[in-house]
């Protein structure tokens, strides 16, 4: 079988300077570039946004980015807006090697609904079709890295096991926003649903 590295969200708005930066963002580019050429695949996740997307502070009067809300789905952290589709700010970071990629995935298009999850938006039903390309590639052992931690590399790491994949988090190659506490609680989570923290 085989063995694929899934890049999670390495874009300019996650990485100082950007919307919704996470600490260091940038820094793990470098490692991430040097590790891609040892797997069998390559995936990269993308964030694309529609203008005043329903996770979006701004699409909700009265309401500040990082005030929780209670959407069709379940409980949803309101953002600034981010990864606007076509912005600069959706796009990969610069030095990125994206030319080795054998596969994009474009996540949160849906205006009514986010996607932490490079599988699944977040009802956890609706799939983004990654799934199905890593079966058609015979690939059951997974890397994760990018960003953040504790939101979309946790999501898609928890939904890669529960779909029955091997899959280790490289800890060094990514990076967390910790919003109350999140960071240490996707840390536990992931240990709980079976995914190796490298």
């Amino acid at each position: 079988m085989a063995h694929a590295l899934i890049v999670i969200d390495l874009q300019n708005d996650f990485c100082p300077g950007g919307a919704l930066a996470v600490p260091e963002g940038d820094s793990i580019v470098a490692g991430i570039n040097d590790i891609m050429a040892g797997f069998d695949a390559v995936v990269l996740t993308q964030d694309w946004h529609p203008a005043g997307h329903s996770s979006f502070a701004s699409a909700h009067p009265g309401r500040a980015p990082f005030d929780l809300v209670e959407m069709d789905y379940g409980p949803q952290v309101l953002w600034p807006d981010h990864c606007v589709q076509g912005s600069q700010g959706a796009e990969f970071h610069a030095a990125l090697a994206t030319d080795r990629a054998d596969l994009i995935i474009r996540k949160g298009y849906n205006p009514a609904i986010d996607s932490y999850s490079a599988f699944f938006e977040n009802d956890r039903q609706t799939p983004t079709g990654l799934h199905g390309y890593l079966q058609t590639r015979a690939i059951d052992t997974l890397t994760m890295v990018g960003l953040a931690t504790d939101f979309c590399v946790n999501f898609s790491a928890v939904d890669a096991a529960r779909l029955g994949y091997a899959v280790s988090v490289d800890s060094r190659l990514c990076r967390a926003i910790d919003l109350d506490g999140s960071f240490e609680a996707a840390l536990q989570g992931m240990k709980q649903a079976g995914v190796t923290l490298a």
